[in-house]
């Protein structure tokens, strides 16, 4: 009976689309662990039972039209005067390598991601991946491995579709540029920092902000 069984479906999809509203609301942050958990678990997986030391010291995350600064600024800096060995995407992924496969590998290669954010950044889907992964280390690790670096001021409202960084922006370590503009020693400094912390929170769980400085 066609009537019948249109009846059945569409009664079925009312009612898990009202249990699953109630959920969402009654159980939203309980979703958010769940969801953070299965991907966490999922991507550690591959490398739980691996003890290999990490191949480098950080790995950066930035968009195409951030690779001026990153390329002219960063790595002269991190790499030529501190001595730090970073992964590039350019430079250090694997060619033929699926794209998910070689940011996995960087991220949990390295001791620490730095993410380098723009609006540009905001706007990538594979910046999104990126960040997404290095949250899922964190969360799952609970370690200081996530270090982010603002180009530019962004305003809280243009954050408000990635929930995860905003709340790493009330407890990670985060460094502004735009506000190093007089004091850029004081920015180089912290970042070096940031980077020599042993990833124990309980330890070295520490908040970068420039603004203190000044």
């Amino acid at each position: 009976d066609n009537g019948y069984i249109c009846f059945v479906s569409t009664t079925s999809m009312i009612f898990f689309v009202m249990i699953g509203s109630f959920a969402y609301h009654f159980m939203r942050w309980q979703l958010y662990c769940a969801y953070y958990l299965f991907w966490a678990w999922l991507f550690d997986s591959r490398y739980k039972n691996k003890l290999v030391p990490h191949q480098y010291d950080a790995f950066i995350s930035y968009n195409s039209t951030d690779e001026p600064w990153v390329i002219g600024e960063l790595v002269p800096k991190l790499e030529g005067e501190q001595d730090w060995r970073l992964c590039l995407h350019h430079r250090d992924f694997e060619p033929g390598k699926p794209i998910t496969d070689n940011i996995t590998d960087a991220i949990y290669g390295s001791r620490k991601t730095i993410c380098v954010i723009s609006r540009r950044y905001l706007e990538s889907e594979w910046c999104s991946r990126e960040v997404q992964i290095a949250s899922f280390r964190l969360f799952d690790e609970q370690r200081d491995v996530l270090i982010l670096v603002f180009l530019e001021d962004i305003p809280t409202y243009l954050l408000s579709p990635f929930h995860r960084m905003r709340k790493l922006l009330k407890k990670q370590t985060y460094l502004s540029w735009p506000r190093a503009a007089d004091h850029p020693e004081v920015f180089w400094e912290k970042l070096r920092k940031a980077l020599q912390t042993r990833n124990n929170p309980s330890e070295d769980n520490i908040l970068l902000r420039l603004t203190e400085t000044q």
